[in-house]
């Protein structure tokens, strides 16, 4: 069931972007990479703030997490859409050639953008462990490709590189998990501990372990 879903925002994302023409795709595809992004540097900080202001219950502190990186994400989304509005409001003309293929190019990067970054926040949600086909150790795309771990991978990247900020480096998942028994024996912390704390029913979620190089989840 899993996969049919994301299929399908994969699907649906990627028609409706590619309906802005290949300047608009473009400009949509960017604000939702550095939506993502963002959304994923400053969600925990968030629903740890919303926590403890707002509502504090244990089910409140599953919520909390799942609604803040969602809330993020869309709210980023609609910040850098009124701003790349007011930077290119008329429609440019483009060769016909690459108006085809800039348009579904970059559609189809939104749309797989969008589908990886959905998928790793069903990690975050108040869930079961599995659920509608959903697993997180699991390739949820068909077995063949795991769009979350793609995403994770990419944002520590990130921070690791080109967001990199201090002498610490400032890693958003450094710590490493080391599962022998599947097929991918190396993880990030981010979907083991999320998946210990939908499995326990509590809202606390697992500290990651220490690292001397790794010390700091964020950019």
């Amino acid at each position: 069931m899993i996969d049919i879903l994301l299929l399908a925002i994969l699907g649906i994302v990627t028609w409706c972007v590619a309906s802005e023409g290949a300047w608009g795709a473009g400009f949509i595809f960017v604000s939702v990479l550095l939506s993502g992004l963002l959304a994923m540097n400053f969600f925990e900080p968030l629903a740890t703030f919303m926590s403890g202001n707002v509502i504090g219950s244990g089910a409140w502190q599953q919520r909390w997490d799942s609604i803040a990186l969602i809330g993020l994400f869309v709210g980023f989304i609609f910040l850098f859409r009124e701003v790349t509005v007011r930077i290119a409001p008329a429609y440019m003309q483009v060769h016909p050639l690459v108006h085809e293929i800039g348009r579904w190019g970059f559609a189809a990067l939104t749309g797989y953008i969008t589908m990886a970054f959905l998928l790793t926040a069903l990690h975050t949600t108040a869930l079961p462990r599995e659920f509608i086909g959903f697993t997180p150790e699991r390739q949820n795309l068909f077995g063949v490709v795991a769009p979350d771990r793609q995403w994770l991978g990419f944002t520590q990247y990130v921070s690791e590189k080109s967001m990199r900020n201090g002498a610490l480096g400032h890693i958003f998942d450094g710590p490493e998990y080391v599962l022998p028994n599947h097929q991918n024996q190396v993880w990030p912390s981010f979907p083991i501990r999320y998946a210990s704390r939908r499995a326990s029913g509590t809202g606390t979620v697992a500290p990651p372990p220490v690292s001397k190089d790794k010390a700091d989840r964020s950019f």
